[in-house]
């Protein structure tokens, strides 16, 4: 069992986000139960590496003197898995925001999906989502998203060295036939899969939103063994 001195000194604690959840809260939720068990003053946490509330997965949490190598974890190759639905859009390319676009999709076959998936793979170009907490003139662009202001994003160049489509569903939706594409995604620091979703729809000739996301990897660490935010707690009562 961990001591208050080896939390100070440093621990990487595995956490497997909760839906719902934003990061920040994990981090909060982690600092006050680490110091209330061990009666602490003070202690830094951190995490490396932001999960979007309506993901989960794997989170990397960092405390005392490890808060320092945030940088090293932030920077190492995560792997997702999640749901494209293609054939509607959203303002910020996931379920935060509701639908505002629908499209066609009876052109699109299973072979044109795996080939539009090939084309992703490599150095790409991406415009990072407008709600997203990238800065912009000293603002999250979120902000100017939220206060309807328009403003010019630069694209950044990520990597993507595996996108893998899993299976495909094809159910009929409210206006559309509705695909639900499954994938599995290995790729760099900075790569926004909500972004991956929305240009893999405009790929298609079609529209497309991230329906679902998980992380699976960030490194050698896997989701598996992280602890649920619970079970963590209750290691630390003993």
């Amino acid at each position: 069992m961990l001591t208050k001195d080896d939390y100070l000194s440093g621990q990487l604690v595995l956490i497997d986000k909760p839906l719902n959840w934003t990061s920040f809260q994990v981090v909060n939720k982690l600092r006050w139960e680490i110091k209330h068990a061990f009666n602490l003053k003070k202690l830094k946490v951190g995490h490396a590496g932001t999960l979007d509330p309506l993901a989960t997965g794997l989170l990397l949490i960092c405390t005392g003197k490890m808060t320092k190598q945030i940088y090293v974890f932030q920077s190492q190759v995560k792997e997702y898995t999640g749901t494209f639905t293609i054939g509607s859009t959203t303002p910020s390319f996931d379920l935060e925001t509701g639908i505002n676009k629908n499209f066609p999709t009876s052109h699109i076959t299973e072979e044109l999906i795996h080939k539009t998936a090939e084309q992703f793979v490599g150095d790409i170009e991406q415009l990072p989502p407008v709600y997203s907490a990238v800065k912009k003139d000293g603002k999250r662009l979120y902000e100017f998203a939220r206060a309807n202001e328009a403003v010019e994003i630069n694209p950044r160049i990520v990597n993507i060295s595996a996108f893998d489509i899993l299976n495909i569903d094809r159910h009929t939706g409210l206006n559309t036939a509705v695909l639900n594409v499954n994938f599995r995604v290995v790729c760099s620091k900075g790569t926004y899969i909500r972004s991956l979703a929305n240009d893999f729809g405009k790929a298609l000739e079609s529209g497309a939103h991230l329906s679902a996301l998980r992380r699976t990897k960030i490194g050698d660490f896997k989701v598996e063994e992280a602890a649920p935010i619970n079970v963590f707690i209750d290691t630390l009562k003993g």
